[in-house]
């Protein structure tokens, strides 16, 4: 079938009704939204984003309420997908942005593809990768790496992917979203070590839209965590209080979960595998610590500072 780009897209949408088809790989995926209110009758109050992107750049894909349930689990990052009947809208102004691994990419902010159950009822189509093409020019997914040694030198908020093995995880426990609002934040922390450091990875992991994956985090599993924000402390003593937290975007992958994601080609990622495969079992095991209270950032030695 005759196929648009993404560029087409935002260079007609406000004259065409009608739009052909796209072609488009996932980049990027939000944790998944319940904006359900009490007063509002919606069966399925969900929407989720995506950052999907073809030849000649990258654009939000938001999926509607029910929809979600239907799509949500099967549209990974990486998939490439056939999409038909879609809506344009204006975007919304206030959505978090992932941080692009490829910061040459073309982003389209003015614009993004709404898919819904009705007006136009949306055709999705997973095409599976072996019968991808490479005449179809899609972008391949692109990662940011960092290794132990390497976050010290990077500053408040940037974004980056790490890998490591779990040597620490703590209990899960809550945080009020509002100060007396009923929502709470659920999140646990984590330590991960990848040879470079003698120092881990402090990791603030909240629940994504991964409970099978959340609840399973264990000593001596290979962590993955995507689109981390690093946090630092820049009043007291910069080095010592930094540590990563996940953002809206986050993807957490756990041994078992790693067969044919896009990240397992990373040469960062390759070289994490080699540095374990020179570690003894037995001796890490010795090291890891699980559940127990945790606090971070650690409170001060005394009271008047407190």
């Amino acid at each position: 079938s005759k196929l648009t780009s993404l560029g087409q897209l935002e260079m007609t949408w406000r004259s065409r009704v009608y739009f052909h088809p796209l072609l488009v790989r996932v980049l990027h995926k939000s944790r998944l939204r319940y904006y359900g209110k009490p007063e509002k009758k919606l069966d399925m109050p969900y929407q989720a984003y995506f950052e999907v992107a073809d030849g000649s750049g990258m654009m939000s894909m938001v999926l509607w309420n029910s929809l979600c349930p239907e799509w949500y689990n099967s549209v990974k990052v990486g998939t490439v997908l056939l999409l038909e009947q879609y809506a344009i809208k204006t975007s919304y102004p206030f959505k978090t942005l992932p941080t692009p691994g490829d910061s040459q990419m073309k982003r389209f902010a003015t614009i993004e593809i709404s898919l819904n159950v009705r007006d136009p009822p949306t055709k999705i189509s997973i095409i599976p990768e072996e019968m991808v093409k490479p005449e179809w020019g899609l972008p391949e997914v692109k990662y940011r790496f960092i290794t132990r040694s390497e976050l010290d030198d990077l500053p408040n908020n940037h974004s980056c992917d790490v890998i490591g093995l779990v040597t620490f995880v703590g209990r899960a426990e809550r945080a009020r979203k509002r100060e007396h609002g009923e929502d709470f934040w659920l999140y646990r922390w984590a330590h991960a070590i990848d040879g470079t450091s003698d120092q881990p990875f402090i990791l603030e992991l909240f629940a994504t839209s991964q409970p099978d994956v959340f609840e399973h985090i264990h000593p001596m599993t290979y962590l993955v965590c995507t689109q981390m924000r690093v946090v630092r402390d820049l009043t007291e003593n910069p080095s010592s209080t930094i540590y990563l937290t996940t953002s809206n975007e986050s993807q957490i992958f756990i041994t078992g979960w790693h067969k044919g994601q896009p990240y397992t080609k990373d040469t960062k990622v390759k070289n994490f595998i080699q540095w374990t495969k020179t570690q003894s079992e037995a001796d890490q095991m010795k090291k890891t610590v699980i559940g127990g209270y945790y606090p971070f950032p650690r409170p001060p030695n005394n009271f008047l500072k407190y």
